[in-house]
């Protein structure tokens, strides 16, 4: 079994990455998802998350107000890290009963976790390889406005609230440069599955920018 950790900020093509990986054959443990699942309504996590901020977190229906916990932890790293802290044991608690799951239906898997927030939360890194999907800042804020309809300032501000691009780099056994077309992003990735399918170790790294 060969698992890789993929990781990049915002709008840095990791999506664009992960699904092809997924065409590919990989088996991708989806980190947002297993976020979602960690609040779902009747969630210990989403229980937890009303005992420290109360009802005004929670939508009509009882699920939780994104945007309204978005609002109280975007600026405040303070409780940004007390969300993270009631909600990474559960969301690794999901994870690793995948992991476990897939190694034993097929022990020869290769496994993809899509993690955005690798650096953040100070995972372990215990991965035989790490994927750091990358590109400058600008192109990152235009992909935003353009694909998500965010206003500059927006967007701007997204990017700058994510941990610099060098330290994602210092983790990388793997980069991968989007800011080309995704014809081009698709062959890199392409040329990498087949290296580890080969059984071949990862070159060291170059960087395609200066940030």
């Amino acid at each position: 079994m060969t698992t890789i950790a993929l990781t990049g900020g915002i709008a840095s093509g990791k999506s664009t990455i992960a699904a092809h990986l997924r065409e590919l054959g990989a088996h991708i443990l989806d980190a947002d998802a297993f976020a979602r699942r960690a609040v779902e309504p009747g969630s210990k996590g989403l229980a937890k998350l009303v005992e420290r901020y109360g009802d005004a977190i929670l939508a009509e229906d009882s699920s939780l107000n994104r945007q309204a916990l978005a609002d109280i932890i975007f600026n405040d790293e303070a409780e940004r890290e007390a969300v993270n802290e009631i909600l990474h044991p559960e969301i690794r608690r999901m994870t690793g009963e995948e992991l476990e799951a897939i190694r034993a239906d097929e022990p020869d898997a290769i496994i993809v976790h899509d993690i955005p927030l690798l650096v953040e939360a100070r995972h372990n890194y215990d991965y035989d390889e790490i994927w750091v999907a990358e590109a400058p800042a600008e192109l990152r804020i235009e992909r935003l406005v353009e694909g998500r309809g965010m206003s500059v300032e927006d967007a701007t501000a997204r990017v700058k609230a994510q941990v610099d691009d060098a330290e994602r780099r210092a983790l990388a056994d793997v980069l991968i440069d989007t800011s080309d077309t995704i014809e081009s992003t698709l062959a890199r990735v392409e040329e990498e599955w087949a290296r580890i399918e080969a059984g071949e170790a990862a070159e060291a790294p170059t960087v395609s920018y200066d940030a």
